[in-house]
């Protein structure tokens, strides 16, 4: 059964920073490429950044670019988002998703539960 858990979100002024995690289990992790989307108040689902297990090339939306950082460390199963400069529209609810097996293709699709990030002052 795969299982992907989010945490770290919360409550943050404008200008500070948060650090998302996202533990997996069920799946061979270093074979999947991740990814972090979010859905903001009143809009769809957002990719927000992608990380492939291999070189761990990563790719970030153009509006979080350079504020944003997505890794990985293959051997805890665990994928994280660090967010710098939080303005208030990055207020959203942060979800992980194991997209495919990098080295088959296969896709996967599963989603977290989700984490609420909210930047206010």
């Amino acid at each position: 059964q795969v299982q992907l858990v989010e945490s770290g979100g919360g409550l943050v002024q404008p200008g500070g920073s948060l650090k998302l995690s996202c533990a997996a289990s069920g799946l061979a992790f270093s074979r999947i490429t991740m990814s972090w989307s979010r859905q903001c108040p009143g809009k769809e689902r957002e990719l927000v950044a992608t990380i492939n297990p291999a070189s761990g090339t990563t790719n970030i939306a153009d509006s979080v670019k350079g504020r944003f950082t997505i890794s990985r460390d293959n051997a805890k199963n665990t994928v994280y988002l660090q967010m710098n400069s939080l303005k208030p529209e990055d207020t959203a609810v942060y979800y992980c998703k194991a997209d495919r097996d990098y080295y088959s293709g296969l896709l996967y699709g599963y989603w977290g539960q989700g984490t609420q990030v909210t930047v206010s002052s």
